[in-house]
């Protein structure tokens, strides 16, 4: 039955639109309109539905007239369009600007999330932050053993070494690293060597534990490191009560360490060279026309731009080739270790998981690291022939070299060891090493030392 509407009015009150919209719709669904009916245009702000028996009011309005369609179901699309029209038109810029807000803000959350968390990591890492003790079975420290890290004033610089050996009372071994410490690597490539020295990790000034911005830079010179190295002996036979020690460089240490066994040969039982340098700039000759044949073979393309872009010549070495020697080294197994691929992965990112070294001991260790580039001696290095410098020892040398090494070349170091004259020497070739023999062959680098080194001999030689 259709619901009669001639005569009706509709009330217009400043009220319950809304609510009103709703119950119109729900009467006009009981009565079952099914007609066309026609309400007197008026404009509606809102609607309100008495509560008096069979009568509406109306009202006119001059603001909007509105026709209420059939059945009046058209209240629900005009509540609708109320709501639509009374919301302001939103600007697109301004609506751009919001979403941009939002984004940024997220992105950067997350990024402080992920930065805290890799905080956290790094500081776990560090954990203690110095060498932990040796110890015996039921987890007592070792009669005798020493595992410390210390800071000693040498030359007017505080510098730090870790000491380690499981028994005070053996030999002392000084280490001289090369163009940056590498105590770190012992936690993945354990050497062996405190069963049979107390291994002094000496970091140089400017590196490592003895990393400062204050150190002036003009006093990274050959003389001035000799005169540490020979410091740094002296502290150590006093303290442990020693005539000698045995001193050992790697690298660019050798360098310097073979400078201080010349200069002081009463300070020292023997000279161990590991990666001897000997003429360098011939060294880095070879090793970029190796570099270059090799990549030529594999068809690395981008590699072979990048090192004919740079090339090593009678002239001089370029900055551009340092700036890729390490990864064109690494990338042929040439460089630190021959199985050690990535320089990122397996030497920056190892570097921080060591435990012996504070946070902020490591991010020095890095500012020193970038602050002296290939090596704070680079220029010198460069340009000296240690078999014209250095053409004799007073002691027993021992080369140990691998056979992969470009860092160091192989076939210069052997050059200067058949030159070099010494009481006692040796040459050891490392079959499966590059640059680090003592990390990637420490069973056969021990037994040299305990057979030959120790004994004064050179039976094992090659």
């Amino acid at each position: 039955m259709g619901f009669p509407t001639h005569g009706m009015h509709i009330h217009v009150m400043p009220e319950s639109f809304t609510a009103t919209i709703n119950q119109l719709d729900t009467l006009t669904r009981s009565m079952r309109i099914t007609q066309e009916e026609n309400i007197h245009p008026v404009h509606l702000t809102s609607i309100r539905l008495p509560r008096r028996r069979g009568s509406f009011y109306c009202v006119p309005s001059t603001i909007h007239c509105v026709s209420i369609l059939p059945g009046l179901r058209s209240g629900l699309a005009l509540k609708n369009h109320m709501n639509n029209t009374n919301k302001p038109a939103r600007n697109p810029i301004q609506s751009f600007a919001r979403k941009t807000g939002i984004m940024t803000l997220t992105i950067f959350s997350i990024f402080l999330i992920l930065l805290l968390i890799l905080f956290g990591v790094l500081e776990f890492w560090s954990y203690p932050g110095k060498p932990a003790p040796f110890v015996d079975k039921s987890g007592a420290p070792l009669p005798n053993s020493i595992s410390e890290k210390i800071f000693v004033d040498i030359n007017g610089v505080k510098q730090g070494m870790i000491i380690r050996g499981k028994d005070s009372g053996n030999p002392i071994l000084l280490y001289v690293h090369g163009g940056m410490p590498d105590t770190f690597l012992n936690q993945r490539y354990p050497t062996g060597l405190e069963e049979v020295f107390t291994v002094v990790w000496w970091d140089q000034r400017g590196a490592g534990l003895s990393y400062s911005p204050d150190i002036p830079r003009e006093t990274l010179t050959l003389q001035q490191m000799t005169a540490d190295t020979l410091a740094v002996t002296n502290y150590l036979r006093r303290r442990f009560g020693r005539d000698k020690i045995y001193l050992m460089g790697h690298s660019g240490g050798t360098f310097i360490a073979i400078q201080a066994a010349r200069q002081a040969p009463e300070l020292y039982y023997a000279y161990i060279g590991m990666a001897q340098m000997s003429d360098q700039f011939e060294s880095e000759k070879l090793a970029y026309a190796y570099m270059l044949q090799e990549y030529q073979k594999i068809g690395n393309t981008r590699m072979v731009r990048k090192l004919q872009a740079a090339p090593v010549t009678a002239d001089g070495i370029p900055d551009p080739y340092l700036a890729v020697r390490d990864a064109a080294m690494h990338g042929l197994g040439i460089g630190t270790m021959h199985e050690m691929r990535s320089v990122e992965r397996d030497l920056f990112l190892e570097s921080f998981r060591g435990r012996d070294y504070t946070l902020k001991e490591k991010i020095n260790f890095w500012r020193g690291k970038f602050s002296s580039g290939v090596s704070a001696l680079w220029k010198e290095n460069t340009s000296t022939d240690l078999s014209q410098s250095v053409p004799e020892l007073e002691i027993p040398a021992y080369f140990l070299e691998g056979i992969y090494d470009y860092t160091c070349s192989y076939t210069e170091a052997k050059a200067y060891f058949e030159k070099l004259k010494a009481p006692v020497k040796g040459f050891y070739t490392f079959d499966k090493s590059a640059h680090s023999p003592l990390f990637e062959e420490p069973e056969k680098t021990l037994q040299i030392l305990r057979e030959d080194v120790l004994k004064g001999t050179n039976r094992l030689a090659d």
